[in-house]
């Protein structure tokens, strides 16, 4: 190829006459001149190889870039030239800012090409970066659950396809019909074992036992019981078939789930049992604080309940706002109940009679309840009861915006990833009917030619969900274009 009439420019010993110290780079039809002496600030990048390939000849050239005009010394790259524009800042500002509107993922990829580290990368944009990675990774998680809900693999046992069968029909109501249906009636129990915990403490529905004690209507314990046992049935067939055990036993929902069927077992074994080791009152307190633990249970919605796993997840991405309101809030109440001690001294019927009783005053006048039982009854005092009243509204006013952005934020994020979770499945279910398509027209062509090669190779892969692209999710480098194309 050295002796080819394209390239003048090159001697026989494969080096070309450059006296030159500028190199000229056109990327995607952007025309870029760069000097030797900035390039060489970073030998390791591939601008600055371009400087020392001229002397290994076109093989060393055509490694680096797509294409070279010895005419016009110019090396050209198909590459994206607004991602171009702002990795060139290395040479000259020593980082890299990435413009608005390029996708972080594609960005990466960019400056893996042209062997930039991203340490050059500034941190706000490293921020956006690992964001997006994140998305990705999470569409790339969903996608693999939803193949692993599909595929079956015949060389499991038959234990083994019967756990996977409970865990999708327990945990995932929209893997089937009789998958919801289940996941509803689950929150028809939640919702009556509530129901009946509540009603059960109206005197008028309880009943008297030998010894004149009030306790709960047998009705209303017979409804406790029978839910009672659709939880423990319902929590020890996903502990049974799931996956990882200890995960599942420590996750806060299953904590929860616990926490919800305990006390009724305790309880059943302090009735029965505990007489014999403690006395009656005893029992019954002990009984009596168990029960009020059944609240816990409510939180079982929260399984069903997307909106509440979304609040959940932005009351924790709040912590710092919620802090600052707490601080906030401990500032001025400790502020206005020492000033409302201390102007309502000259009364003489005054309703503060300590700082710290002035506490409660200050936090129910700053958090806008006032119930009324401690109130200022001087002008001064009155007049600081005003001011907590407005620093209260502005303090819990500040923080709850970024709150409340935390929670819309989360929560189409969320929608924005099922759908593209689902709309990835689509593709790929579109590419395995081509493929089939492409593969049957392949062997009737090879019918066609009669038999003299023998069977199909079986080399020929075959698509289907599990092998068409989920194993690109995986790696970084080899994101499909739909996926890096986000922005």
């Amino acid at each position: 190829m050295a002796g080819d009439s394209r390239f003048p420019d090159v001697d026989t010993d494969g080096s070309e006459k450059n006296e030159e110290t500028e190199i000229v780079v056109n990327v995607g039809g952007v025309r870029q001149v760069f000097y030797e002496d900035n390039l060489n600030q970073y030998p390791e990048t591939r601008l600055a190889e371009l400087i020392n390939c001229l002397s290994g000849g076109y093989d060393s050239i055509f490694s680096l870039c797509d294409d070279y005009d010895p005419g016009k010394r110019e090396f050209y790259f198909d590459r994206d030239p607004d991602a171009f524009k702002c990795i060139i800042d290395v040479y000259y500002f020593g980082e890299i800012h990435m413009k608005k509107g390029i996708c972080p993922i594609c960005f990466k990829n960019e400056m893996e090409f042209w062997k930039v580290d991203l340490k050059f990368l500034d941190d706000c944009c490293k921020t956006h970066l690992s964001e997006k990675k994140e998305e990705l990774e999470e569409i790339a998680r969903r996608v693999q659950l939803i193949l692993d809900d599909l595929g079956v693999d015949a060389s499991e046992s038959r234990w083994k396809r019967c756990q996977k069968y409970i865990w999708k029909f327990l945990e995932k109501p929209e893997s089937s019909y009789p998958a919801r249906v289940i996941a509803v009636l689950s929150f028809l129990f939640i919702l009556t074992s509530s129901i009946v915990m509540c009603v059960g403490t109206i005197p008028d529905l309880q009943v008297a036992d030998a010894k004149g004690n009030r306790m709960e209507h047998p009705t209303l314990d017979s409804i406790e019981t029978a839910c009672i046992g659709w939880f423990t049935m319902e929590y020890v067939l996903r502990l049974i078939s799931s996956p990882n055990k200890l995960h599942f036993a420590l996750s806060f929902m299953n904590i929860v789930d616990v926490l919800a069927i305990l006390p009724f077992y305790v309880s059943l074994t302090l009735t029965h049992l505990g007489a014999k080791l403690m006395e009656l009152s005893n029992v019954q307190q002990a009984v009596q604080a168990l029960r009020i633990m059944r609240i816990a249970r409510i939180f079982k919605l929260a399984r069903h309940s997307s909106g509440l796993q979304t609040l959940t997840y932005a009351l924790k991405r709040s912590f710092k706002e919620l802090g600052l309101l707490l601080m906030y809030l401990a500032v001025g109440i400790f502020v206005f109940s020492a000033l409302g001690y201390t102007m309502e001294q000259s009364h003489p019927e005054t309703l503060f009679k300590s700082i710290p009783q002035s506490f409660w005053w200050a936090i129910i006048t700053m958090t806008t309840v006032g119930y009324g039982d401690i109130y200022p009854k001087t002008t001064l005092g009155k007049l600081n009861a005003a001011i907590s009243f407005l620093c209260g509204v502005i303090a819990i006013a500040l923080p709850i915006h970024p709150i409340i952005n935390n929670f819309v934020r989360y929560y189409n994020k969320q929608r924005v990833l099922e759908t593209a979770a689902k709309h990835e499945l689509e593709l790929m279910e579109l590419n395995s009917a081509e493929g089939k398509a492409a593969s049957s027209k392949s062997e009737q062509e090879d019918l066609a030619r009669g038999g003299e090669e023998g069977p199909f190779y079986s080399s020929r892969l075959k698509v289907s969900h599990s092998d068409t692209f989920i194993h690109l999710l995986s790696e970084e480098k080899h994101y499909r274009t739909r996926l890096r194309s986000c922005k």
